[in-house]
C-alpha cells in the first residue's frame, strides 16, 4: 500500500486508537493531540487570567481564514454554527421561497438536511424528493425540474452507505437553471476534498465533530456573497453591518453584515473554534487529497477482503461513486454490533448493516483485524460466508 505520509505518526496522536480498532469515525472521531492540547490552552488562559477574549476572538479569525481556505472560499463567506442542522437551517430560511415554489432533495438523504427544508411546507412550499441510485447526477435531477423550481439541496456524501454524488455536476445544472444549491457536507469534509466555487454552491453547512476531529458542538456555513439577497431569518447586534457601539437597538439602522457574519447570532464556541484551528493545521499538514486516498486504498483492501468472505457492500464500490470512507457491510446491525464490541471493535450500526468508517490514522492492520473478527464468527458458528 502507498505510504502518503506518516500514518504511525498520525496514530500517535490519537491515543485512542491504540486501545482499540476504531473504525467509526463517520460517528465522530477520537480526540487527538493537538485538539487537546489548544483545548487545554483555552482553559488554562480562561482559569488564570479569567479570559483574554480579544485574544481569543483573533484567533477565532485565524481560524476562519483557514477554513476559508479548506473550502477554497474567502473569510468573509465562512460562519460559524452549532452544527450541521443549524446551518442548514439557516440556509434553508435564508432563501426567498414562497407558497408553490419548489425544491429538489434526494429520498433517504440525512433527516436534518430534509427536515430543515419540509418545515417549509408550512409555508406553502413543496419538497420533491428524487430517487436515491449509486449514481446521483445533474441527469438524476433534470427530469424533476419546472418553472416553480426554485433550489437544490442534497449531501455530498451518504452518511449510510457511502456514496459520493456528483456535486459539481448537479452545481453546473443549478447554474444553468438559476437555482439556489445547498450543500451538506458533514461526511465529506476533512477526507473528501470540496471546492465551494468550482461546485457553484449558494451555501456549504457542516459540523466539525468527524473529519475535522473537533468535538460536537461546532458547525460551518459558507455562503456565496454575491447573493446578497439572502438574508437571515434571525438578527442580533453582531449580525448587523453597523453594531450599535452603545448597545442601543435602532429600528432604522438593521441593514445585515456584507459578509457571512449576517447569519452569526454571538457568544461563539471560542474553545471548539480555537481547537478546530489546531485540527486544520494537522489536516493542511498531511493534506486532504492525501488523506482521501488513503482512505481509498484502506477501502480496497477492505471491499476485496469481505468479497473474499461472501460479504456484500450496501452502497457502490466503485471508486467513481463511492465516498473514500465509508463502507457498509451487509451484515445484520443487531446479529452484529455487540459481537463487535465484545472483541473491541468500534462500528456503527447502519440502516442495512454495520458502518465501517476510516480516518487519517487507519491502518490496513485495522481493516484486518476487522476482516478477521468477521471470518472468526463465521468459523466459530459454522456460518457460510454467504450468511453473514
Amino acid at each position: 500500500m502507498t505510504q502518503y505520509y506518516d500514518v504511525q505518526a498520525v496514530r500517535k496522536l490519537f491515543p485512542a486508537v491504540e486501545k482499540m480498532t476504531y473504525l467509526d469515525s463517520g460517528f465522530q472521531t477520537p480526540m487527538s493531540k493537538p485538539v487537546k492540547d489548544a483545548l487545554e490552552t483555552f482553559i488554562r488562559e480562561g482559569y488564570e487570567t479569567a479570559g483574554p477574549k480579544s485574544v481569543w476572538i483573533d484567533r477565532m479569525e485565524q481560524t476562519r481564514a483557514k477554513v476559508a481556505g479548506l473550502l477554497n472560499a474567502i473569510p468573509e463567506e465562512i460562519a460559524f454554527t452549532k452544527n450541521t442542522s443549524e446551518a442548514m437551517n439557516i440556509a434553508a430560511n435564508a432563501l426567498p421561497l414562497k407558497a408553490g415554489d419548489n425544491v429538489l432533495m434526494i429520498h433517504g438523504d440525512h433527516p436534518n438536511n430534509a427536515y430543515a427544508f419540509l418545515n417549509l411546507k408550512k409555508k406553502g412550499v413543496e419538497i420533491r424528493a428524487i430517487p436515491m441510485t449509486e449514481v446521483v447526477n445533474a441527469d438524476s435531477f433534470r427530469p424533476y425540474i419546472d418553472a416553480n423550481t426554485k433550489a437544490v439541496s442534497m449531501s455530498q456524501v451518504t452518511f449510510h452507505a457511502g456514496h459520493r454524488f456528483d456535486i459539481a455536476g448537479v452545481g453546473q445544472l443549478c447554474k444553468e437553471e438559476n437555482l439556489y444549491y445547498v450543500l451538506d457536507i458533514m461526511q465529506a469534509v476533512g477526507v473528501v476534498p470540496i471546492n465551494a466555487k468550482k461546485v457553484s454552491a449558494t451555501f456549504i453547512g457542516c459540523g466539525t465533530h468527524k473529519g475535522l476531529l473537533v468535538p460536537q458542538g461546532l458547525g460551518l456555513l459558507y455562503w456565496d456573497r454575491t447573493r446578497t439577497e439572502l438574508e437571515p431569518a434571525y438578527l442580533a447586534a453582531i449580525s448587523l453591518a453597523n453594531p450599535p457601539a452603545d448597545f442601543i437597538a435602532r429600528p432604522d439602522d438593521m441593514a445585515p453584515a456584507p459578509t457571512a457574519g449576517r447569519f452569526e447570532l454571538g457568544n461563539f464556541n471560542l474553545p471548539a473554534i480555537q481547537a478546530l484551528g489546531a485540527a486544520l493545521d494537522l489536516i493542511n499538514e498531511l493534506g486532504v487529497e492525501k488523506i482521501q486516498a488513503h482512505c481509498f486504498d484502506l477501502g480496497d483492501r477492505l471491499i476485496a477482503g469481505l468479497d473474499e468472505l461472501g460479504v456484500g457492500l450496501v452502497g457502490p464500490s466503485d471508486r467513481a461513486n463511492r465516498a473514500p470512507h465509508i463502507y457498509v457491510a451487509t451484515l445484520p446491525a443487531d446479529e452484529w454490533i455487540d459481537y463487535f464490541t465484545s472483541k473491541n471493535v468500534r462500528v456503527s450500526p447502519e440502516r442495512d448493516g454495520v458502518r465501517i468508517s476510516l480516518a487519517m490514522f487507519n491502518t490496513e492492520a485495522d481493516i484486518d483485524r476487522f476482516l478477521a473478527v468477521v471470518k472468526e464468527r463465521n468459523s466459530s458458528t459454522g456460518r457460510s460466508s454467504r450468511a453473514a
